[in-house]
Parts: structure tokens; sequence; C-alpha cells
């Protein structure tokens, strides 16, 4: 299945507004940053993608894809589902752990290996460093996903700079 082309330029239906503005309540944000939402939603979406061909995942209608990476360490194939937009040709992904104080595993990963499957489909993953690039991103995700916002306040607060990275296709 390809990966779906995610405009973050699109007017977004009503459905999803109300979804993602719920999703970016004080509460939803909580919630997603508790032990139980990370040891148990976080864990259910690469099964679920998986055995849906990525047309499912908790986000419902977020736009969702398994990303695939190789463990830094161990070596082994690791999945995780990561919400996603494009920028021209390029994939963004952000690795804001709900705005937890560490980065998320796959990030470590991502940077020891950066080729990636994303989708199904391979990428090389640049980390963004750019300061105007950077803003530019969190501009378009903030419109894909409003959540990001308190994210990168949370993790501000932890002393945490959310990293951004594309997806360059190979």
């Amino acid at each position: 299945m390809a990966l779906r082309h995610v405009d973050p330029h699109a007017t977004r239906s009503p459905i999803y507004r109300a979804f993602v503005r719920i999703l970016s309540t004080r509460f939803m944000t909580w919630l997603s940053r508790t032990v139980v939402w990370s040891s148990v939603m976080w864990k259910i979406d690469p099964y679920l993608m998986r055995l849906t061909r990525g047309r499912l995942g908790t986000g419902l209608i977020v736009p969702t894809a398994l990303l695939q990476t190789v463990g830094a360490r161990t070596g082994r194939v690791r999945r995780n589902a990561v919400i996603y937009f494009h920028d021209g040709q390029r994939v963004t992904i952000i690795a804001s752990q709900a705005g937890r104080s560490d980065n998320p595993s796959w990030f470590h990963n991502v940077r020891a290996s950066p080729d990636v499957l994303l989708g199904g489909q391979p990428f090389h993953a640049e980390v963004i460093t750019d300061e105007v690039a950077r803003a530019r991103l969190w501009e378009l995700a903030d419109r894909v996903f409003p959540a990001f916002a308190a994210y990168r306040e949370s993790a501000a607060r932890a002393g945490r700079t959310i990293p951004i990275l594309q997806l360059v296709p190979r």
C-alpha cells in the first residue's frame, strides 16, 4: 500500500479538526505521557497497523504510518507508528514522544542507521537543525497535529528540543 500524501496546507474536515482538538486538550496531552498509555497504546499501533496494512492505527484519522528502523544496540527491526506529513518530495516526522523529557527510542535508532522504511517505502532520514527550516516545519506540523505545540512547551520545560526529521526518498 502506497504512503498516502499528506498536504499540511490542505483544509481539514470539521471531524478531523474536532478530533485533533480533543487530542490536543491538556487532559489528553497528560494521558499520552502516562506509563499506561506508552505501555499499551504506543505498543498496539505497530501490530494494528501491520494487521490492517497501514489503514488503521490508534490515531484513527490522524495521518500515521509505520516507521521501521534498525535497533541501534540490538540490530533488530523495530516498528513504531509516527505522525507524518509531506513537504514537497520529503516526508516530515516529529520525535515528540508527547513532550516527554527524553527522545523516543526510534530517534536514536534513526541516528545510528538513517536508512528507514515509512509505510513500507524506503527513505533516508535527515535531522533538521537549521532554525529557520525548523520554524517553517513546526508551522506545518501544527496544522496537521495541533498537540505538537503543547508537546514543544512540555519538552522545553524539561530542557529538551524536539527533533524534526525529514525523510528523503531513496
